[in-house]
C-alpha cells in the first residue's frame, strides 16, 4: 500500500514505515496547500497527516475519485479534520493519544514557572546586557508553591498538569469538566468556567479544539480572574479569543500569561510579542524526539492494524 506522510519524521519513524509500505514523505516543514491535500486523497492509499493539514469538507468534496482509505493523525488533537466527511467517503481516522501526555504537561509547568517567576523577561534582560546584578526588588514575580491551580478540562493531559501541581508544588486544584469526572489527586469540579477562574491563581487551558470549544474562554472567564492570576494555554489557539486575552492583559485584569499555541498560528499578534509579562513558546508542547517518535510509532501502527484488517489501536 502506497502511504504518504505530509512532513519529516523522526528517522526511526519513517524506517518503520518504509518496512510495511511504499513511502512518499513530502520535505516541506509548512502544512499542505488545498492542491496537495486533493491529491494526496486521490494517489495514495493511506495518508499520515499533521497539525495545520487543514482536510475540510471542500477537500474531500473536491478529491472526488478517492483512493485513500484512512488518515493516521499525528497528533492528539484532530479539528483540523472533518471527521465527518472523512467517514462519509469511507476514510477510518486515527490519532494520537496518550503519547502526548506528559510531554504536553511538562509544557505546561514551564509556563507557569516562566511566567510566574518572570523567567523570560530576565533571560532578555542578561541576553541584551543591561543586567546590573542582583538587588533585593529585582524582577519580583510570584510564588507557585501553595498556590491553586484551575483548569479547564480535566482530561489526561489535565490530570497530569495537576498531579505535578499538586504533589510538586503543594497546589489546590478546582477544575471544569464538561461531566463529572474523579480524579486521582485531590481536586474539587466547579459547576463552570467562571467559578474555576474566580477561583484559582494560576488557569490553565486543556481541551480539546474544534467548532464546540471555539472562544470558550472570553472576556468573561478573564473579567472572574483574580488580577494577581496568571493564564496559561497548552490546548489550542482558538479556545482563546485573542483579542479579549490582550484586553485583559492591557487593562491589568490579570497579572501574566503563558502561551505555547495561537488563534491564528504561526502568525503572534504584536500585541503580545511587546509585553514582557506574557511568556511566548512556538508551539513545544510534545517537542522531544522521545514523544515525536513515539508519536509517529502510534500513528504508523495505526495504519499497520489497518493494512491487516485489524481494530485501529486508536480510532477517532
Amino acid at each position: 500500500m502506497k502511504l504518504f506522510i505530509s512532513r519529516p519524521l523522526p528517522t526511526a519513524v519513517i524506517a518503520r514505515a518504509e518496512r510495511s509500505f511504499d513511502v512518499d514523505v513530502r520535505e516541506q516543514t509548512t502544512p499542505m496547500t488545498h492542491d496537495e491535500m486533493v491529491n494526496s486523497l486521490r494517489d495514495y492509499d493511506l495518508v499520515l497527516p499533521t497539525l495545520g493539514d487543514l482536510y475540510s469538507a471542500e477537500v474531500f468534496n473536491q478529491a472526488r475519485n478517492i483512493r485513500a482509505k484512512m488518515l493516521a493523525n499525528f497528533g492528539v488533537g484532530y479539528n483540523h479534520i472533518d471527521v465527518d466527511a472523512a467517514k462519509a467517503q469511507g476514510i477510518a481516522v486515527s490519532n494520537t493519544p496518550g503519547a502526548v501526555t506528559d510531554a504536553t504537561a511538562d509544557t505546561a509547568m514551564t509556563l507557569i514557572l516562566m511566567t510566574a517567576r518572570r523567567a523570560g523577561e530576565g533571560e532578555r534582560l542578561v541576553r541584551v546586557g543591561k543586567w546590573e546584578g542582583w538587588h533585593p526588588t529585582q524582577l519580583l514575580g510570584q510564588h507557585v508553591t501553595g498556590k491553586t491551580l484551575g483548569i479547564i478540562g480535566m482530561g489526561r493531559i489535565g490530570e497530569a498538569i495537576a498531579h505535578r501541581c499538586h504533589y510538586g508544588f503543594g497546589m489546590d486544584v478546582v477544575f471544569f469538566n464538561r461531566s463529572p469526572k474523579e480524579t486521582s489527586i485531590p481536586a474539587r469540579q466547579l459547576s463552570s468556567i467562571e467559578d474555576v477562574a474566580s477561583s484559582c491563581d494560576i488557569l490553565v487551558i486543556a481541551l480539546p479544539g474544534g467548532a464546540s470549544t471555539h472562544h470558550l474562554i472570553n472576556a468573561e472567564v478573564f473579567a472572574a480572574m483574580p488580577s494577581h492570576a496568571i493564564f496559561v494555554n497548552i490546548a489550542r489557539g482558538e479556545i482563546v479569543d485573542e483579542a479579549a486575552l490582550i484586553r485583559a492583559l492591557d487593562n491589568g485584569q490579570i497579572a501574566g500569561a503563558g502561551l505555547d499555541v495561537y488563534e491564528f498560528e504561526p502568525k503572534v499578534p504584536d500585541a503580545l510579542v511587546a509585553r514582557e509579562n506574557v511568556t511566548l513558546l512556538p508551539h513545544l508542547g510534545t517537542a522531544t524526539l522521545e514523544v515525536r517518535t513515539a508519536m509517529g510509532m502510534l500513528a504508523v501502527e495505526n495504519l499497520e492494524a489497518f493494512a491487516a484488517g485489524e481494530t485501529l489501536v486508536s480510532p477517532v
